[in-house]
């Protein structure tokens, strides 16, 4: 053992030489002294080792071959066949460059990448091959999961059970995959980051979708490679009849590089594959039509399009996706940030840990509560606020200190001919297109093929048939197969497989009944043999079924999207975030406002007695009443002449019950400054303008352009006397009407025309006059084939055709619209409407009543109107708002919510009135 020790050391020794000297020759780039030195060490090396090895005069500065013994005594065989163990002295850059080389492209090829034809790794290949050949499809009861992995280990993929399963428990995840292709039974983990069961325990078979990519796989459609023991045979690719590569997207890190795809719509995805089979040469924006973006399996939302079409264009982009949440309020009067839906791929247990940790971080004071609301209806997490809180800016810091926002940086690299490339849209739609002609050529070839040999055998069972004694007496007396298959052969020209055919033929196939039928099978054998024919011939037909099958798949398992898509990527998108509905709007004497769906009140009869549609304090009562959508801009106009400017959905949505928020808390209102007209829009058009009035009676028409940019401490919309008050603002347009009336019972009529347009700090001409004891009510815009409709304090009021308000200059007193009595008490409000609209009127103490205006008789001017709300003694009438205009609306799907058909929401929007009514539309 010692001296075999000793042999080893000194080798060692020598080949440490070696190198020293090998490494000095490279460097000073000389073959002196040193060359000869290094010959001396290597004869040496080879007297003292017995190496019968000759190295070349070449080969001697680059490397050494030595055996040397196993220094522990035993003698281990050498590549060269003697004994001992092979070393070899090599340049480590060199070796490790080649050999990483290696290693890496084995990783990208065979493990990290997906194949762009079907979308696969060569691991998720495996599994739904095995399972198929296993026989675990959509009809046959589920199977161990951990059969499935030892079938797959064991056959085709020798690698570590676990990354097998995992990646198989993956492929069967809802939330992981946007067309599940395993059909899991048992526990497959779930969105929180709980771990699937073990493979003991769980069970799965190929779900249907998965059947389609291993659709017509035994007609020769893939070209097969052994497996890794070269025992059986696996396909180098599946059919894949849909672009799964889009649909179910793909993420893995190879060596250098990484491919991170998202997936996609199913239904989507064959429209854009289609569209490039009927246009080759379609454009980005063109598919972009079809295909909008990735379609998460968990939904969220997508802020903003440049990201997809820089991925679409160039393989690589950055998207931004955001949790689905809504604000909702509770029964304490609180806010509540409901989180339904989650971006891809995070996990919803570290979210709650992380909300948790930033409330007791104090980052997040405004949170008083996490709940985890997550049932099998869905996943919410529900963010309790704190009274004080504004939800939207609540909901921004959680889109910027948590995963409710999270990035998805697209990288669209995936094999092609076993090669990595960065891919485009138009490209994965190429080669998948490609890969699908290449697919239908081959299943055309293999059945025409098919065909044609069961046509032979047919045209061979006509012969027979048609010489059946003859055949008959040449079997009887042949005295072999071969004797009577070799006469029969000759006798009739037949192929060896139809004489064939014929020997095995059995009796009963010579009834007349079967000879229809080989006829028949033989008749549509010839038509599919031409059809065949003219496929292969024409490429056409090829893209024409390939059409086809995609629109069967799409019919059978396209899901509608989940995902949302915004117009634009902001860094905060409320508006993203709230439905374009219609609502209610009310704010009260003491400055309480709140907003609330218009369905909450359901319609009534003239003379109802209403709903309770606010809870107010004591000597409070609700001032303003109107209607808008929740994208509109709201501007807000005071008594004092200034103008504010809010979005709808600022304004906190509330309950029937609650009282609302304070005015003063979302506008910087000055001491004893109070809101005294809305309007409500969403466009600022050049050739419409708005006309105010005041108590006293001025009037003033500016154009609407001009409001249009408004500070956050508002502007000057109209200059007031010290004892007057703005009362009315409206939207009006060239050769429109004005109406006044004033708490006298007096109205008066004029042209817009008569008021000239100024700019906003004027205080504007005399509309109409009014003695010392009256006041203004309102005014409003005179529209064709109108009422004007007035209601007293104690609910009576009536509509009278604007017909019969002869039209005057503006600044008289006006003629009387209807005869007030103590009983019904002071005219209250004034409202111009149309006979298909309805009202909702409101009382101080807070009564809603919704009524058409068909049910309100229609009476003259000088008249008493009758009763349209039953009002208690102590409450009084205070305000009136135009609800609906009774036009059909279009069928509202789930995606849509309240949304109504965009044309129509325009032209609501250029009848839509000023003042108390923002918009004319609810429904």
């Amino acid at each position: 053992m010692a001296e075999n020790d000793d042999r080893f050391d000194e080798d060692r020794e020598n080949v440490d030489n070696l190198e020293r000297l090998l490494a000095r020759a490279e460097e000073d780039d000389s073959e002196g002294d040193e060359e000869a030195e290094v010959t001396s060490a290597s004869s040496t090396i080879e007297e003292e080792t017995d190496v019968d090895h000759v190295i070349s005069e070449e080969e001697r500065a680059r490397s050494l071959i030595v055996d040397m013994p196993n220094p522990h005594g035993s003698i281990i065989e050498g590549a060269n066949g003697g004994e001992g163990t092979t070393v070899r002295a090599a340049f480590l850059g060199k070796e490790m460059q080649s050999s990483f080389l290696e290693y890496s492209m084995s990783v990208i090829v065979s493990r990290a990448l997906p194949d762009v034809r079907d979308g696969l790794k060569p691991v998720h290949r495996r599994i739904l091959y095995a399972m198929n050949e296993s026989g675990y499809t959509p009809n046959k009861p589920h199977m161990k999961s951990a059969r499935t992995v030892g079938d797959v280990i064991g056959k085709y993929h020798p690698h570590g059970d676990s990354a097998v399963y995992d990646t198989m428990v993956r492929l069967a995840q809802p939330f992981s995959m946007r067309l599940p292709l395993i059909d899991g039974h048992g526990n497959f983990g779930s969105i929180d980051g709980d771990s699937a069961a073990a493979m003991r325990y769980t069970e799965a078979r190929l779900d249907k979708a998965a059947m389609e990519l291993l659709r017509d796989l035994e007609k020769e459609t893939v070209d097969f490679q052994p497996n890794y023991d070269e025992s059986l045979q696996e396909p180098k690719v599946l059919p894949a009849r849909f672009p799964n590569l889009l649909v179910n997207g793909s993420n893995g890190i190879a060596v250098g590089m990484a491919t991170n795809i998202p997936p996609h719509n199913l239904g989507e995805s064959i429209d854009a594959t289609c569209l490039m089979l009927d246009n080759p040469d379609v454009t980005t924006e063109e598919l972009l039509q079809v295909m909008p973006g990735p379609d998460f399996p968990t939904g969220g939302i997508i802020t903003g399009r440049q990201g997809i079409l820089d991925a679409y264009e160039t393989g690589h982009g950055n998207l931004t996706v955001r949790a689905k949440c809504s604000i909702e309020e509770r029964k304490n009067g609180r806010y509540s940030i409901v989180v339904k839906e989650i971006p891809y791929m995070v996990n919803r247990k570290r979210l709650l840990e992380k909300l948790g940790e930033l409330v007791r971080d104090k980052k997040l004071p405004e949170i008083s509560n996490i709940h985890d609301a997550a049932d099998r209806h869905g996943i919410d997490i529900i963010i309790d606020l704190k009274s004080n809180a504004v939800p939207q800016v609540v909901l921004n810091k959680l889109y910027k200190h948590t995963q409710l926002q999270t990035g998805f940086g697209m990288n669209m690299l995936a094999l092609v001919e076993n090669t990595p490339r960065l891919l485009t849209l138009k490209e994965i739609l190429y080669y998948y297109i490609e890969h699908q002609k290449d697919v239908v050529t081959r299943r055309t070839r293999y059945e025409l093929a098919r065909a044609e040999e069961r046509a032979h055998i047919l045209d061979g069972y006509i012969v027979a048939l048609d010489n059946i004694d003859e055949v008959i007496s040449i079997i009887r007396s042949s005295q072999t197969d071969k004797e009577a298959a070799k006469r029969l052969t000759s006798r009739f020209g037949l192929s060896k497989k139809q004489t064939d055919a014929i020997l095995e033929m059995r009796l009963r196939r010579l009834t007349g009944l079967e000879r229809e039928k080989i006829e028949e099978e033989l008749a549509e054998l010839r038509e599919k043999i031409a059809y065949y024919k003219r496929v292969l011939a024409d490429e056409r037909e090829v893209r024409l079924i390939i059409k086809e099958e995609l629109q069967d798949v799409k019919k059978r398992y396209g899901t509608p999207r989940r995902t949302r898509i915004t117009a634009e990527a902001k860094e905060i998108d409320v508006e993203d975030l709230i439905a374009d509905e219609n609502m209610v709007i009310t704010m009260t004497k003491a400055g309480y406002i709140k907003r609330l769906p218009v369905t909450t009140y359901r319609q009534q009869k003239r003379g109802g007695k209403g709903m309770q549609g606010v809870n107010l304090k004591e000597s409070d009562f609700v001032e303003h009443l109107f209607v808008a959508s929740n994208h509109s801009y709201m501007l807000f106009f005071s008594t004092a002449g200034k103008v504010y400017r809010l979005k709808a959905y600022e304004i906190p949505e509330a309950s029937r019950h609650a009282r609302g928020t304070a005015i003063v808390n979302l506008l910087p209102l000055m001491k004893g400054e109070t809101i005294s007209a809305v309007i409500a829009t969403k466009e600022f058009p050049e050739n419409e303008f708005l006309m105010f009035a005041t108590e006293q009676g001025m009037v003033k028409k500016t154009a609407m352009k001009q409001f249009a940019n408004i500070r956050k401490d508002g502007l000057i919309a109209i200059n007031l006397r010290d004892d007057d008050h703005l009362i009315a603002v409206r939207r009006v347009a060239q050769g429109q009407k004005v109406i006044m009336v004033s708490s006298a019972g007096k109205a008066i009529m004029w042209d817009e025309e008569e008021a000239r347009a100024m700019g906003r700090d004027t205080m504007g001409v005399r509309g109409m006059t009014v003695p010392a004891d009256a006041h203004v009510l309102g005014m409003e815009i005179a529209r064709p084939d109108t009422d004007l409709f007035v209601i007293t304090e104690k609910g009576f009021g009536k509509r009278t055709p604007v017909s019969e308000y002869p039209c005057h200059h503006r600044g008289g007193q006006g003629v009387y619209t209807i005869t007030m009595t103590q009983k019904k008490g002071l005219l209250s409000v004034m409202k111009i409407v149309g006979p298909e609209d309805e009202i909702m009127i409101i009382s101080e103490e807070g009564v809603v009543v919704r009524t058409p205006v068909s049910g309100i008789s229609e009476l003259g001017r000088s008249t008493q109107g009758v009763c349209v709300m039953k009002v208690a003694d102590k409450d009084r009438v205070v305000a009136v708002a135009i609800s609906s205009t009774g036009k059909k609306r279009k069928a509202k799907t789930a995606e849509e919510g309240a949304d109504i058909d965009k044309e129509e929401m325009e032209e609501l929007e250029a009848e839509s009135e000023a003042g108390a009514l923002g918009e004319d539309d609810l429904d």
